[in-house]
């Protein structure tokens, strides 16, 4: 029998129904009456910081080129008869899919036959495909891929204050790898990383808009092949408090010199990452805030433009704070930030800010429950990092003054702290 619940926002009423399948897979359910769409991702718990691991029947641990998941994802699409793609464009849907540094999902939006196009998803992503003559030829399709990334200047600024923060974490490679790590990518390598991490205990299905739980339920019974729990255990090589170096620059052909900075914090996981996470983005918000002292006198001064803001990336093992944004003087937004830092550390946030901050950050949460593509993914993605779908919701509610406080003063700290530019031709090394 399968185990179904119906989980419910307290705040809001919202609902969705989870269900532990006899397959071993978690299904996320979202019944949306009265959208005319459907949102649909079929993902599992690996991505490109997975490079070590071992299951219950290994004796030691499987260690795998950089890229490898991506490149994963990359095949999943072709199969004997014909690609993905194609059967999708002949049922009308869109179908995509991505590989990040925790996850690779499937997915797929349309406005009809959803049933269709689940049947599909589940069934080529069940169903892979590796020759030797397959692999090799999306060997050259990758390393063009690696190589416009590293021409990208947003992409270069990122993955530079990344290899700046972290000395051993996996999370400071390119998710796509190296030309020179993909290169050790053959078949029954991608088969055992498809047979380790595509085991349906460590993947979900998420599913929201207009649809009915009990077709989606059919259609699972009768195309998802049961798989026996393989006790996947990852891990991750030890990584310093410290950081690697404090500024990186690097010149290219740009217009305007860009720049990140960024603010290497304790990692956590479940409900206290979460928690730290919605008081990250809290701090980020009022610390990036347009109507704020600092952003007005760097704005008046012309050291920077609109295009400064702020966001929280975090994971298994890994957690920063991240500004960024266009300007001929990063170094002087960075003081200008470590001085506001200090002045918070000091007397504290406002509070008048603090609760705008807060109510505008709430109310985007509220609103994205309306939205079918941002229900699909808030499902998915609370999963994966083991917290319930409206647990943000209610952190944040429940969030105050201090607690942001005590984030900047404990966490933005100056010796944790990494510039990142990119200068444009002319600027000073």
């Amino acid at each position: 029998m399968m185990e179904k619940e119906l989980l419910t926002s307290k705040v809001t009423g919202d609902t969705c129904i989870h269900v532990k399948h006899h397959s071993g897979l978690d299904i996320y359910i979202c019944e949306m009456k009265g959208f005319s769409t459907v949102e649909a991702l079929f993902g599992t718990k690996y991505g490109s910081i997975n490079t070590m691991f071992k299951t219950l029947e290994d004796t030691e641990y499987t260690t795998v080129p950089e890229g490898i998941a991506h490149f994963l994802e990359h095949k999943l699409f072709e199969n004997e008869d014909c690609g993905v793609f194609e059967l999708y464009a002949k049922t009308g849907a869109s179908g995509n899919a991505f590989t990040s540094f925790d996850k690779t999902c499937y997915l797929f939006g349309c406005s009809k036959n959803y049933t269709d196009n689940l049947r599909i998803l589940l069934d080529f992503v069940q169903k892979p495909y590796f020759t030797d003559e397959n692999v090799n030829k999306e060997m050259g399709i990758i390393g063009q891929e690696i190589q416009m990334t590293n021409d990208n200047p947003e992409w270069r600024v990122f993955f530079n204050m990344l290899k700046c923060m972290y000395h051993a974490h996996p999370v400071r490679i390119d998710i796509a790898g190296t030309k020179e790590s993909i290169a050790k990518i053959d078949a029954p390598l991608l088969y055992k990383c498809y047979e380790t991490f595509y085991d349906l205990n460590n993947m979900v299905l998420s599913i929201a808009g207009n649809v009915n739980a009990d077709e989606i339920l059919s259609i699972c019974d009768e195309l998802l092949r049961p798989c026996s729990n393989k006790g996947l255990e990852t891990v991750f090589p030890d990584e310093p408090d410290e950081i690697v170096r404090s500024e990186i620059r690097e010149k290219q052909h740009i217009g305007t010199t860009i720049f990140h900075i960024g603010y290497k914090c304790v990692p956590c996981s479940g409900t206290e990452r979460l928690k730290k996470s919605m008081s990250a983005s809290l701090a980020a918000a009022i610390l990036s805030d347009a109507s704020t002292e600092m952003y007005v006198t760097l704005l008046e001064n012309e050291v920077i433009n609109s295009t400064f803001g702020a966001e929280v990336f975090c994971g298994d093992g890994y957690f920063s704070v991240i500004f960024s944004g266009e300007s001929d003087s990063p170094e002087k937004v960075r003081e200008a930030l470590q001085n506001e830092i200090e002045r918070i550390s000091r007397d504290g946030i406002d509070d008048k800010i603090f609760q705008r901050i807060k109510r505008s950050t709430y109310g985007l949460l509220i609103r994205e429950l309306n939205n079918v593509d941002a229900v699909a993914n808030l499902m998915l993605n609370s999963h994966m990092e083991e917290v319930a779908p409206y647990d943000a919701i209610d952190i944040i509610s429940s969030l105050t003054v201090d607690d942001i406080n005590d984030f900047i003063k404990n966490e933005m700290r100056s010796d944790k702290v990494v510039l990142s530019v990119i200068e444009k031709d002319g600027g000073s090394q």
